[in-house]
């Protein structure tokens, strides 16, 4: 006969307990950030960038509001708004809020289990069932209980669910500052877009008010039998050309101001910008070594965290082979009635602990632990990937400051040329030793130089933009850190 365990035989088995739970050892490898393939300079930065430069160890780095250096107070009224109505923020902040739910989750594992539990009912047994003889019975069963159980989380299976779940959730406060910053780059890339697309207009009604004084200038001449009617058709030619250019700019700002409109979670029938000038010059801001990316750019951070997610959890595979050992307890009352329900008769308990451990599997458990192995390989593999590719981005935005620089130089001068070249050929025409098609040909080069021109300061400015993003903008791992802390307040601010 199996006696009971006794109340005082349990007490002394709860030291015995924390103890052994004290001990729990944890089989997941020595984790190690991966090594990331780190260079000490920027190819692109060894020759000089107008309004950038190396940062020294104490630069004075961008933080916060990055898109301040800008100075653009429209910009930052729009970048306000971003942070409060985006959907996508919206919806990558619910995505943050679900991965601390199940870090909270898998934490819970780790402590004890109380459950309650109670019910009444009553029941008939057949007369023909086996041992009735023939009799049927019909009674009541009234029962309320408690039970405890509770994991001792010896090899660490556990724990290291627990640390990987943490992980997850700083990898997810990874991608939401990754996403956030990649957004209020977008809002500031389409912003100066859009005022691209303002003095690009503004050239173009210019250039039609010009063209139309030409056309009745031409007008004149032809009644007074000076200029050719083929005179008069190029001028024609060349103004509506010039309004159809302008049609086709008013298009690309109404997308442009279209797009804003949605990143802001605006409907863009109830969203306007109006038209401003364009100051097409990329602030003075410094670039910092290779080595910094890894501490400001919030996907690398989210990649390295997912390694260390993926190396806890091969300790949970590795446990997996080992026994699980639990502890429980149920303790209640159950009778027949109501009246002696919570009588000293009508208690039970019962309490011990219990081991469960595998044998036979089939392969599972060595598949298991294969694709977790797997699974660690294939987040060091994205992790270096990604690290690959912010140094791309560094580099091609280094580049295309420097090369645009040059080619909104080459523009400025061709357009200042063109310009010298309509007002000759004008004169020319004027006296009647040059023939129109000579002031249609240099008025169509002048206008075709300024807009290049035009359009290499927006590339320009939008390289500065690019740039900024890609050196991590005013993110620190820092702020990783402090928001993936599942037991603390979330430092991810929700969008309203």
């Amino acid at each position: 006969m199996i006696r009971p365990v006794s109340t005082r035989t349990a007490y002394r088995l709860t030291p015995l307990l924390l103890a052994a739970l004290a001990s729990a050892c944890s089989l997941a490898p020595e984790y190690k950030a991966p090594a990331a393939p780190l260079s000490e300079n920027f190819k692109e930065a060894a020759e000089p960038v107008a309004g950038w430069q190396l940062a020294q160890p104490a630069d004075a780095a961008p933080r916060g509001n990055w898109w301040a250096v800008f100075a653009d107070p429209k910009l930052d009224e729009l970048q306000a708004q971003l942070a409060n109505a985006s959907p996508d923020l919206q919806a990558a902040f619910a995505r943050y809020q679900q991965a601390r739910a199940l870090a909270r989750q898998s934490a819970s594992s780790l402590y004890p289990q109380l459950s309650a539990n109670a019910g009444a009912t009553r029941a008939s047994s057949s007369a023909n069932a086996p041992g009735n003889d023939g009799n049927s019975s019909t009674g009541n069963d009234l029962f309320a209980s408690l039970s405890l159980s509770w994991e001792i989380d010896l090899f660490g299976r556990l724990g290291n669910a627990r640390r990987a779940a943490d992980r997850q959730l700083e990898a997810s406060a990874g991608d939401f500052a990754a996403l956030q910053l990649s957004l209020q780059a977008e809002l500031a890339s389409r912003y100066y877009q859009l005022r691209g697309a303002d003095a690009t207009i503004a050239l173009l009604d210019d250039s039609i008010k010009a063209y139309e004084r030409a056309l009745e200038l031409t007008r004149k001449r032809y009644d007074g039998g000076i200029a050719a009617v083929a005179d008069v058709d190029q001028a024609e030619t060349t103004l509506n050309s010039t309004r159809a250019q302008l049609a086709a700019a008013k298009l690309s700002r109404a997308q442009l101001e279209h797009a804003i409109a949605v990143l802001l979670g605006v409907s863009p029938s109830e969203f306007s910008l109006m038209p401003a000038e364009f100051v097409g010059e990329p602030p003075m801001v410094t670039t910092r070594l290779p080595s910094s990316l890894l501490q400001r750019r919030p996907d690398i951070a989210s990649a390295e965290r997912r390694v260390a997610a993926a190396n806890a959890n091969i300790g949970v595979a590795n446990a997996a082979w080992f026994p699980i050992f639990s502890f429980s307890a149920t303790g209640g009352y159950e009778a027949t009635g109501t009246s002696d329900w919570f009588d000293a008769p009508s208690r039970y308990w019962s309490i011990g602990p219990s081991v469960t451990a595998p044998i036979l599997d089939g392969g599972a458990l060595s598949s298991l632990r294969r694709q977790s192995r797997a699974a660690y390989d294939e987040s060091v593999a994205n992790y270096r990937k990604t690290v690959l590719t912010a140094y791309q981005e560094v580099e091609d935005n280094l580049a295309a400051l420097r090369h645009l620089a040059d080619e909104v130089a080459g523009d400025e001068a061709a357009a200042a040329a063109a310009q010298r070249s309509v007002f000759h050929a004008n004169k020319r025409y004027t006296a009647g030793v040059a023939s129109y098609l000579e002031v249609t040909t240099t008025q169509t080069a002048a206008l075709s130089a300024q807009r290049d021109a035009l359009d290499a300061r927006v590339r320009r400015i939008d390289a500065a933009v690019q740039l900024v993003r890609a050196m991590g903008g005013g993110w620190n791992l820092a702020q990783l850190e402090t928001a993936g802390d599942a037991d603390g307040d979330a430092a991810v601010a929700a969008p309203q």
